[in-house]
């Protein structure tokens, strides 16, 4: 995993009286109406554009909304824009476009101490292609770069990393706590160190779990990605989710982890359904997994033995539910797993949408250590992969 050194925390700039292009993830997510329906990255954002702006700063945002194909009117960024005003509690002007003349003449005319926000990155065509000349457009716009989207680090793109090659740049206070708990988790855990892995697809989760092994003392599997690990095994999985392609690998991952004395924990009992719906037949089996079923969640034994091994660690680290968490039927097993690491004593990062989705939905998330606001900058860290967006970082 790549670094950001102490020396390129946005504290080493110099941005008093200097326009500060400042790349923030607000992809929030918006409900049929186009209203925000969770501004939980927008609060994020706020404590580095405070700091910024007591230190003499004026502020250019730069921010992504949704996957448009060119200009797109629903995802214009006017509500977060009206929604960030009343986080910060100062008149943020959002410009109409994110590049231009218009914007430059607009940024010189705004006040020293102004907050503006430029319109969706994402209407350019070349920002998710990392477009050198529209990321020279963008630098145009500022004197030095943030970065404090740890959500779109992972991207390699016109806003994140273009810019920060050609800006003297550094990390926001998000972005540097982000690295922070994972160097923690990767680099400096205190023992024993756990990891919780969930989800449909092993295959999205095969580069993390042969990452871990190096690190780990135990790794408990739950959601449909499971039932590939106990077909290698030899259990029927009945209709569950089950990546064939993918067994051979899998059986290697279990091998590696029986060399290394990693404990690999799978499911034993499971909450299975006749078919996939929330009024589905089910009830809970032991062991193999009868024809016609599919299972959806974790049994009762299974969740009581993740649990007590999660609140004997000293560090976990949590990506993935345990079954179907989107049916409350079937969420059990992940509401158990989120209520052990909010008990762990331990240093705990939890990160994925549905991992988060689950703390805050059983009001805990005020007792984990760390909440990862990017699922997938997040699991490219837990395979060891470097993130354009922070290796790009340096002062020039």
């Amino acid at each position: 995993m790549t670094v950001v050194a102490p020396q390129t925390g946005f504290e080493t700039l110099n941005v008093q009286q200097r326009r500060v292009l400042v790349r923030v993830d607000f992809n929030v997510p918006l409900d049929a109406s186009g209203a925000i329906s969770d501004d939980t990255r927008i609060k994020a954002a706020v404590p580095t554009l405070k700091a910024l702006r007591a230190r003499g700063a004026k502020l250019v945002l730069m921010s992504h909304l949704g996957r448009p194909k060119g200009v797109d009117a629903s995802l214009r960024l006017v509500g977060v824009a009206a929604r960030l005003s009343q986080l910060l509690g100062v008149s943020v002007t959002k410009l109409d476009d994110s590049t231009g003349p218009a914007v430059e003449a607009a940024i010189a005319a705004a006040p020293p101490d102004a907050v503006l926000l430029l319109e969706n990155v994402r209407f350019n065509s070349g920002e998710t292609k990392g477009d050198v000349e529209l990321a020279k457009r963008y630098a145009r716009l500022g004197d030095v770069f943030v970065n404090d989207a740890f959500g779109t680090s992972h991207r390699d793109e016109a806003s994140v990393s273009g810019v920060a090659r050609l800006l003297p740049s550094a990390a926001g206070l998000l972005l540097q706590a982000e690295i922070a708990a994972f160097e923690q988790v990767l680099h400096r855990p205190a023992r024993p160190l756990v990891a919780i892995l969930g989800g449909a697809k092993v295959s999205d989760k095969l580069s993390v779990i042969d990452n871990l092994l190096d690190r780990v003392n135990a790794i408990l599997i739950g959601g449909g990605m499971a039932y590939t690990f106990l077909k290698a095994k030899g259990l029927g999985v009945g209709k569950s989710l089950c990546e064939d392609e993918r067994l051979d690998t899998v059986k290697s991952a279990m091998a590696k982890a029986a060399a290394m004395k990693v404990e690999l924990l799978l499911p034993t009992d499971h909450v299975i359904a006749d078919r996939f719906a929330a009024d589905a037949n089910w009830r809970t089996v032991e062991g193999a997994i009868p024809e016609g079923w599919m299972a959806l969640d974790i049994g009762p034994k299974t969740r009581a033995a993740y649990a007590a091994k999660i609140r004997g660690a000293k560090t976990v680290v949590w990506n993935g539910p345990m079954g179907v968490f989107e049916m409350e039927r079937f969420r059990q097993g992940t509401a158990e797993v989120a209520r052990a690491v909010a008990e762990c004593p331990g240093y705990t990062v939890v990160g994925g949408g549905d991992s988060v989705a689950a703390v805050e939905l059983l009001g805990v998330a005020n007792k984990i250590r760390h909440i990862s606001t990017g699922g997938g900058a997040s699991l490219e860290l837990l395979e060891g992969k470097a993130l354009p967006g922070i290796t790009a970082l340096s002062l020039k």
